[in-house]
This record gives C-alpha cells, sequence and structure tokens, in this order.
C-alpha cells in the first residue's frame, strides 16, 4: 500500500476514534477502562500518523 493511502487510512481511524471517544464521554455508563483503551490506541495511531510523516519527509 503507498504512504499516502496509508496515511489516510490512519488518519480515517483516528477520526472513527475520536468519534467513539466522544460518544463514550456523553455516555452515562462509560467503562473508565474502555475509555482509556480508546485514547490508548488513538494516541497510538497519531503517533504513527506522525512517524510516517516525518520519515516521507525525510525521503523528499
Amino acid at each position: 500500500m503507498p504512504l499516502q493511502n496509508h496515511l489516510v487510512e490512519l488518519e480515517r481511524k483516528h477520526r472513527a476514534l475520536e468519534r467513539e471517544i466522544q460518544d463514550a464521554l456523553n455516555s452515562p455508563s462509560m467503562d473508565d477502562m474502555r475509555l482509556a483503551e480508546l485514547k490508548r490506541k488513538k494516541l497510538q495511531l497519531k503517533d504513527e500518523i506522525s512517524r510516517l510523516r516525518s520519515s516521507d519527509t525525510a525521503v523528499h
């Protein structure tokens, strides 16, 4: 998969997690462990996106 397509997919997943986190925060019965897991996954995606962008910039 070309790098740009991979970045687009990671960004899509990041936005989906953001929506899921916001929905969870608006839910009175939100499980704190589940929320922490969603935030951890979102941060991992953000880190990977940043890493790929910086490596792509270094190549060009």
